[in-house]
């Protein structure tokens, strides 16, 4: 009887498997991808969506037809929980359970939304992407009829982008410029590189976006933002950009995770507590060195999970993952800007976000000739 790899997502820490499916196949090995859209979006070149820079197309790979293509499976599906006793995937909504001898999980992450009370058609989150799409639309919409308020909620890399390019895309479609208030917190881009955070704040205060460091936002209601010390602010639009967190499947699974919910895999990539379940991206939690939830580093897993998994199947030793050292941080505040930080090297303009958008278009064409 072969044996069945089944993938629970097809994320970026699951590109170089993906692209190396038929080295399964031609092994006799099956292989069953899961995931809930038909395409996986770059989160890198998401903001620069909403600002209009990049169509969908230009920032998605179109997973389902490259898993056919090779031969392998795809369930269009939400994989809901997994038995690992039974070595079972059930999927969100149905009574469907799929089989797998090794399992791979790239199921990425999300945005809390626990502040948020109620439901508001005017509340978005950066994930899933297709939401930041709805945004657009729903910005134009109202931005038509005049002045707007747009508050992004988060002091990291997140709300700097989605601010810059809220800015850009009612500049471009010259409507009525929203009010664009950002509640950073204590303190604006805390944990980066000081002169990262005065760069940041220079071009966005120069695009008149507005930088509140009042404190952290408590709820959120109906257009109403209140903030820990009670005061309250109203907004048309809201996004609360305040980090991810993985998956919930693996707590509602049971099997062993971090401090922040995430699969805690070993050096290999592999869950500590079942030898033939992997992870890669942001939906782990890597025990020898807590990673910040960056897409490099799914990007430097691709590899050695692509090993480990074909050696997972075949019975072979397991190869280690090495993190690597300190990675590029790049940003496009919309509008052509950008900010690059790397080393002793810091710098923003338009030349910072041009190298953004050479790597970022560089990356995904590669996996969309695939």
């Amino acid at each position: 009887m072969k044996k069945n790899l089944v993938l629970i997502g097809g994320g970026h820490a699951h590109m170089v498997t993906l692209a190396n499916l038929h080295a399964f196949i031609e092994k006799g090995f099956g292989v069953t991808v899961i995931q809930p859209s038909e395409y996986h979006y770059y989160s890198g070149m998401g903001p620069g969506m909403l600002g209009g820079t990049y169509k969908p197309d230009d920032i998605r790979f179109a997973t389902r037809r490259l898993v056919e293509a090779k031969g392998g499976r795809f369930v269009l599906g939400r994989a809901y929980r997994v038995d690992p006793g039974k070595q079972l995937v059930h999927l969100e909504g149905t009574n469907n359970a799929i089989p797998y001898d090794i399992l791979s999980c790239n199921a990425g992450s999300f945005v809390p939304r626990g502040m948020i009370q109620g439901e508001n058609r005017n509340i978005f989150t950066a994930k899933p992407i297709e939401e930041l799409l709805v945004a657009q639309e729903r910005i134009l919409e109202l931005a038509v009829a005049g002045r707007i308020t747009v508050a992004v909620i988060g002091s990291g890399p997140s709300s700097i982008e989605i601010s810059g390019n809220v800015h850009q895309l009612c500049r471009e479609r010259k409507v009525v410029m929203p009010r664009i208030q950002l509640y950073g917190g204590r303190r604006f881009l805390s944990g980066r590189p000081e002169r990262v955070r005065r760069l940041a704040r220079t071009i966005l205060e120069h695009k008149g976006i507005e930088i509140l460091e009042t404190g952290y936002v408590r709820q959120i209601e109906s257009g109403r933002i209140i903030l820990e010390n009670g005061q309250e602010c109203q907004a048309d639009i809201i996004f609360p950009a305040v980090g991810v967190k993985p998956s919930p499947i693996f707590a509602r699974s049971g099997l062993p995770t971090g401090p922040d919910g995430g699969l805690r895999v070993n050096e290999y990539l592999q869950s500590v507590g079942y030898t033939n379940i992997f992870g890669g991206g942001d939906c782990i939690y890597f025990e020898a060195e807590p990673l910040d939830k960056v897409g490099v580093y799914a990007v430097r897993q691709n590899p050695v999970l692509y090993k480990n998994l074909m050696a997972g199947l075949e019975d072979r030793p397991l190869e280690k993952f090495q993190p690597g050292g300190t990675y590029l941080l790049i940003y496009n505040l919309g509008d052509g800007d950008g900010i690059l930080s790397k080393w002793s090297i810091t710098f923003a303009g338009k030349f910072a976000f041009r190298i953004k958008d050479r790597i970022d278009r560089r990356f995904i064409r590669t996996f969309q000739e695939i």
